[in-house]
């Protein structure tokens, strides 16, 4: 039986297991049940002194690993087989989305007060950039355990007085850095736009920075889940995205593959958050941003849940992106509008019939989708001319579909209110 000890920062919360025929299984620590103030690492792994085994385990567990070709090609290096989450947590799960480590029985528990990096130097960050493809996350450098969730190579780094490090033995990182995939130009543009646009028009988002490295684009993402105390200390916000709180395995992210509804998504914010009443209308929200600019790709790892101070809140939107930008990117959209499966989800019966299943009042619906259009149209000018330093021919597409979009959307509320 292969163990790993779970940390959600320094306090041991339990013990993942791997048995003979493969399958995970994780036990709380009694010592962490007992303890005031413990919280559950998932909704779906509720506190209890009996064992999880299977499909429960696993779907959060494996939610922490990296997906797709980079999931594959870490698995090539290390010499393991891509479908072992177990094993890739063992390799790579120190520094993870979230406040949770996996670390072997007899290492040192992580500790931000003994913090561990490694400045980089211009020329070596834009080393780290280009072997990203070929190495992602680093797998297999000394010293290094990172994972983060998603198909896009990134890297967590630290940022301190404008210095750039590399986090080492479980070091909490404080940012996470995206280069722009050479098969999709102008993505990191584009999502500067969109990230800029939604909280010009009052959503809440993570901070973003474009950054150019060795003529590189790249997008800096400060960490929602790390917090500085007046120390100047980082510690990790234990989070956990949609897909692992309602129990289903990264590969079912997408409605079409059996993944989260819209109606489970709502239902998760109901009994979960401790602030429901704030954080459906800003969900919502969120619903209406993406089908207006275009985003078929907000699926259930896209929305996420941090505990903190005792509550549990929806967090701030990341990786919003207009796909339709791209012709080879399909236009299905990841959780239907209705029974609408695009993401040109223009007509009003399907918006109707998404507040009917999911127990929402129509002019509530109504009236955000009319306030973020009407926003939107009042906020394009200045996103564009900042977006446009960084992308003139991605910024000046993004202002005419969406501005087209967003007009579209008034025109069909406006028509169903004659």
């Amino acid at each position: 039986m292969n163990k790993l000890i779970v940390y959600l920062n320094s306090e041991k919360v339990g013990f993942l297991e791997q048995d003979d025929s493969g399958l995970m299984q994780f036990t709380y620590n009694q010592h962490w049940l007992e303890k005031p103030g413990a919280i559950p690492l998932s909704r779906s792994l509720p506190l209890q002194s009996k064992m999880f085994q299977g499909k429960q385990t696993r779907s959060f567990f494996a939610g922490i690993l990296p997906e797709s070709q980079p999931r594959r090609k870490i698995a090539e290096i290390l010499g393991i087989s891509a479908g072992n989450d177990f094993a890739m947590l063992e390799m790579i799960g120190g520094e993870c989305a979230g406040a949770v480590s996996l670390l072997p029985e007899g290492s040192t528990p992580p500790d931000s007060r003994n913090a561990q990096n490694r400045e980089l130097t211009e020329l070596e960050l834009q080393q780290l950039i280009d072997e990203l493809p070929n190495r992602p996350l680093m797998a297999g450098k000394e010293g290094l355990r990172l994972s983060l969730a998603g198909a896009q190579d990134k890297l967590p780094i630290i940022i301190h007085d404008d210095r750039i490090y590399l986090p080492h033995g479980g070091t909490p990182s404080t940012h996470i850095l995206k280069p722009e995939p050479d098969r999709f130009p102008g993505l990191v543009a584009n999502e500067i736009f969109c990230m800029t646009l939604a909280k010009t028009v009052g959503l809440n988002t993570s901070a973003t920075e474009y950054r150019q490295i060795g003529g590189k684009p790249c997008l800096l993402v400060q960490r929602y889940d790390r917090i500085n105390d007046e120390n100047g200390i980082t510690t990790r916000l234990h989070q956990e995205d949609f897909c692992q709180a309602l129990g289903f395995p990264p590969e079912q992210k997408y409605q079409a593959e059996g993944g989260p509804t819209i109606h489970k998504c709502i239902s998760l914010l109901r009994e979960w958050s401790t602030a429901p009443a704030l954080d459906i209308p800003n969900f919502i929200s969120g619903l209406i941003f993406n089908v207006l600019i275009g985003n078929a790709d907000a699926h259930g790892k896209n929305f996420s849940i941090i505990y903190s101070g005792g509550e549990r809140r929806l967090t701030p939107y990341y990786d919003l992106v207009s796909t339709i930008a791209w012709d080879n990117i399909t236009k299905n959209i990841a959780m239907k509008i209705g029974n609408s499966k695009t993401v040109n989800a223009f007509t009003i019966g399907e918006w109707k019939k998404m507040a009917r299943d999911a127990g929402l009042g129509w002019p509530m619906l109504r009236e955000r989708m009319g306030e973020i259009s009407n926003r939107m149209l009042l906020k394009f000018g200045e996103v564009e001319t900042q977006a446009k330093d960084y992308s003139y021919s991605m910024a000046t597409l993004l202002q005419k579909t969406i501005e087209k979009r967003a007009k579209k959307m008034l025109e069909v509320l406006e028509e169903q209110d004659r």
